[in-house]
């Protein structure tokens, strides 16, 4: 019989999968897939684990919506990236901080593609000049007009490579067992 965690993760990375697939064919994560998840972990964890399964649904899920929601309210991530992040801490969130170590795992592939991109436009040294100058306060000096533009990097790839990460020591399929 699967563990809880292999259950969760595998779950975890169902949604995932159908995250990254909307989010590359259209740029969005629809509520569809991920409100479902958010409010039905709970209410599977406390039926079939207990009242304290299920608070560490909630709890999961919602360590893992503080950092992305204050992204929202910068303008820095979309709505549907937040839900994605609170929906992965709700489902895995037998342990209340698997969902944030998906959402830090994220951010690092989300850097390597953002940095890759910036590479593949030979606009790195430029982009980083720029930011340097930004951050001691001091004008660019680059043409009349030439503002740091932001590249807009969907997450739903590097939040599937995230998930299957932190799934690894968790699904007995791949020999490793916790």
């Amino acid at each position: 019989m699967p563990s809880t965690a292999e259950i969760a993760f595998s779950s975890a990375l169902l949604l995932s999968l159908g995250a990254a697939i909307s989010d590359s064919r259209s740029g969005t994560i629809p509520n569809a897939l991920t409100i479902p998840p958010l409010v039905l972990a709970p209410i599977v964890y406390g039926t079939l684990l207990g009242y304290e399964h299920a608070a560490k649904s909630v709890v999961g899920a919602v360590l893992s919506l503080f950092v992305p929601y204050l992204l929202f309210r910068q303008r820095a991530m979309g709505g549907g990236d937040v839900k994605l992040f609170a929906a992965l801490g709700a489902v895995a969130g037998f342990a209340p901080t698997a969902g944030l170590r998906i959402q830090w795992m994220t951010f690092v592939a989300a850097l390597v593609q953002a940095v890759s991109v910036l590479i593949v436009r030979r606009r790195l040294f430029e982009t980083l000049r720029q930011m340097f100058c930004m951050v001691v306060g001091r004008k660019s000096a680059s043409p009349a007009g030439a503002e740091l533009a932001l590249t807009p990097i969907r997450l739903g790839g590097a939040v599937l490579i995230a998930t299957f990460v932190q799934a690894i020591p968790h699904l007995s399929a791949f020999g490793i067992e916790r």
